[in-house]
């Protein structure tokens, strides 16, 4: 995994949690990479998971609702990084269905050996839309907070609903977006 979202998973913890947790669950953690991240360098997703882990266990959170969080963060940095994206868009559902086949491709022309999740979308009607989330690595709960996020940044008061799936393409995450 991208360094990018390792030091934005420390930055998080930082601005919720103080400059000295990412060192107190990083102790915690025992990390192969001793918990030295830069933005460019690529780490074992695992490790994240040991990270979460151990803030759930410091801060009594639940390890879902910070993943949930994390993607929030991610998302903030994104529009701060890359706003043309988001700015093509006027609203939540073109913008989330422009993540596949626009800016993933953008991501792999910038890190080529990128293992990026994929979406597959489609609109159901005006006002549904759905999302398959794929992925090798269970960070669910980081796409429903990136999906949040994009609702949130648009001004749209969308119901979210999530299911987890199997069919002939494998396991997989289906949310379901209502517009209320």
């Amino acid at each position: 995994m991208k360094g990018i979202v390792f030091t934005e998973l420390s930055e998080m913890i930082e601005e919720q949690f103080g400059d000295d947790m990412m060192d107190t669950i990083i102790e915690a953690s025992q990390l192969p990479s001793g918990g030295s991240y830069t933005a460019v360098g690529t780490y074992d997703h695992t490790e994240i998971l040991q990270l979460v882990t151990a803030l759930s266990a410091e801060t009594n959170l639940a390890v879902p609702k910070l993943v949930f969080s994390f993607g929030e963060h991610l998302y903030k940095y994104f529009y701060s990084h890359y706003p043309a994206f988001f700015n093509e868009s006027t609203n939540a559902y073109d913008f989330l269905a422009s993540v596949e086949n626009h800016i993933h491709v953008e991501v792999r022309k910038l890190y080529p050996d990128a293992e990026l999740p994929s979406f597959d979308c489609r609109r159901i009607d005006p006002d549904q839309f759905e999302m398959i989330y794929r992925s090798s690595r269970p960070f669910e709960d980081v796409a429903e907070g990136l999906i949040t996020a994009s609702c949130r940044h648009y001004h749209e008061s969308i119901l979210i609903q999530r299911e987890n799936i199997q069919d002939e393409n494998g396991p997989g995450v289906r949310f379901l977006l209502t517009k209320q």
